[in-house]
């Protein structure tokens, strides 16, 4: 390495549940980590309860607009978690088996659901993951309940990483937890990271990466102003022996792209197989007289529901569909989600419209009932079809706004598959909504502004095959030793239900062979430390897994 170059161990890119995790471990380990995350630092205080122009949300989202698709992702330290609605379902056990559009198992064989239960049993530990039961719901939940049942369907609570003790269901989540109920990663990973000498610099925006002369490697980054997203207020270098990009499976794969002509070739998969983890959403506005007459439900104010802003994210899902008996893309899962206004409204779109459905006199007469909408969340499994284009020259994309919106260079034309798997879910969420008069449903279609995900997933996923996976089975980038991918760009397929529980499980088992690595690079760093807050059963249940997870 340079003398005069900035220096560290481990270098982490981007902070959400890919990178806070492997930050904690490594430092937890004695290794000196940095992690650089493009987006601000935000504190609980800091969120702020509207969706005005410049207030916290816009701050910490990201909203990339592409050729066909659409990613709405975290843009702040803690990353995605802490703009989620802290849904935390384990995969279907079907999922690990997906042939998706390669005709063979996507995943790599070292992984199945068995093999990745005690790193989910990790992650459970450490953000205080539990089942809700049905008086923790929300209003939207518990009538997303009633009326899959009056439809001869079946819901359930989700598991989820809340503090219910602390939740006033305020429904603000999306713009970050004020009252620290929601398990972000701000109130145990990057805390316990912290303590442990792990330093995070915000607004710091990776542009590419290049080898030093005895093959560590220099990370190039800007650094991005506080308030206008599109000006520079700096640049430099920092020099680590191992790289953890964890940027988003929007921005990795960009990262990847601009550092090939610096690092040499990249593996096919870098930038492709992006899914959007086959997310659809419909509206349904609830006929209130109806609801009171086919539930017997009543506020007190003579009134069934109208609460769509009362609670908080998902609390119910039907999951009658994920069924491993079924035939791939047949199977999907159904989930009850409070999108707020703002997005919420301008995308949804009117049931039996006369005239234009986005906009005009309908448009206006459904947004005056905005309160008794319910919105349903559709995951199908989805082909796969997102390919990332050339980069743009700095960041994951050309920036338009001072925050928030920028143009991407992903395409994504659905298949034939795709786009029959999303009929079949509108279908059904027609089906159950519309029973006797309960609602109208309309899905917000691709017509105007194409799809549109808030988990991207796989475009740098792991797998076997080299030709068709940019990663091996323990989260490194062929080719490029001593770089590992953790973040949701891994993950090799949609996977029919909220994913961010099994990028967290994918990162714990990740560690392991992150630790070995830097061990041979030198660093003095060991792997065993425990949940943020000092509990120990996760760690007893993974010990014997560990010698899998490296390599002699």
């Amino acid at each position: 390495m340079s003398s005069t170059a900035e220096h560290t161990d481990v270098l982490v890119i981007g902070s959400g549940f890919g990178g806070a995790i492997a930050a904690y471990h490594l430092a937890a380990g004695g290794a000196k980590v940095t992690v650089l995350e493009r987006g601000p630092w935000l504190k609980s205080a800091d969120f702020e309860h509207d969706y005005k122009l410049g207030s916290s949300y816009t701050r910490a989202f990201d909203f990339v607009v592409g050729d066909g698709m659409s990613i709405l992702g975290g843009n702040c330290v803690g990353g995605g978690s802490v703009v989620y609605f802290a849904a935390m379902p384990r995969a279907p056990r079907f999922v690990f088996d997906r042939q998706g559009s390669i005709g063979r198992r996507m995943w790599p064989g070292a992984v199945s659901r068995d093999t990745l239960d005690p790193w989910y049993d990790r992650v459970e530990e450490s953000l205080s993951v539990a089942k809700q039961d049905w008086n923790d719901v929300s209003y939207a939940g518990g009538l997303w309940a009633a009326a899959c049942n009056h439809a001869g369907r079946t819901a359930n609570p989700l598991a989820v990483a809340i503090d219910n003790t602390k939740c006033v269901n305020c429904n603000w989540m999306m713009a970050g937890c004020r009252f620290e109920a929601k398990q972000s990663l701000l109130v145990n990973y990057l805390p316990a990271a912290l303590a442990h000498g792990a330093e995070i610099r915000p607004l710091h925006e990776v542009q590419h990466i290049s080898r030093t002369s005895d093959g560590d490697y220099r990370v190039h980054y800007n650094v991005i102003h506080d308030e206008d997203y599109r000006l520079q207020a700096g640049s430099g270098v920092i020099e680590a022996k191992i790289v953890v990009m964890a940027a988003g499976a929007g921005a990795t794969p960009v990262i990847l792209q601009r550092s090939e002509a610096h690092l040499g070739t990249m593996p096919r998969a870098v930038g492709r197989y992006f899914s959007g983890n086959g997310e659809r959403l419909n509206t349904a506005i609830i006929d209130e007289k109806r609801a009171a007459e086919l539930f017997g439900l009543d506020r007190g104010d003579g009134l069934a529901y109208a609460a769509n802003q009362i609670g908080k994210g998902p609390t119910v899902a039907s999951w009658d569909k994920l069924d491993g008996s079924l035939p791939e893309y047949s199977r999907y899962s159904l989930e009850q989600l409070y999108f707020p206004p703002g997005l919420g409204t301008i995308l949804a779109q009117v049931p039996d419209a006369a005239g234009p459905t986005w906009f005009g006199r309908e448009k206006k007469e459904i947004l005056k009932k905005w309160t008794s909408w319910l919105t349903i969340f559709s995951m199908i499994e989805d082909d796969n079809e997102g390919v990332f284009g050339p980069p743009p020259a700095t960041g994951n994309a050309h920036r338009i706004s001072q925050q928030m919106l920028g143009r991407g260079n992903l395409r994504y034309d659905p298949t034939k598959n795709t786009l029959g798997a999303w009929a079949a879910s509108d279908a059904e969420v027609k089906e159950i909504l519309e029973k006797d008069g309960l609602a109208k449903v309309m899905p917000w279609t691709n017509d105007l502004v194409g799809a549109y995900t808030v988990h991207p997933l796989s475009s740098c996923r792991m797998g076997d095959d080299p030709l068709t996976s940019a990663l091996d089975d323990r989260n490194e980038l062929r080719d490029h030793p001593g770089i590992f991918v953790t973040d949701g760009s891994a993950v090799p397929g949609a996977l029919t239900v909220n994913p961010a529980m099994t990028i967290a499980a994918l990162a714990e088992r990740a560690v392991p062979g992150i630790v070995q690595a830097a061990q041979r690079k030198g660093i003095s760093v060991t792997y065993g430390a425990p949940a943020p807050d000092g509990s120990r059963s996760g760690r007893k249940k993974v010990l014997p897994l560990l010698p899998t997870l490296t390599r002699t």
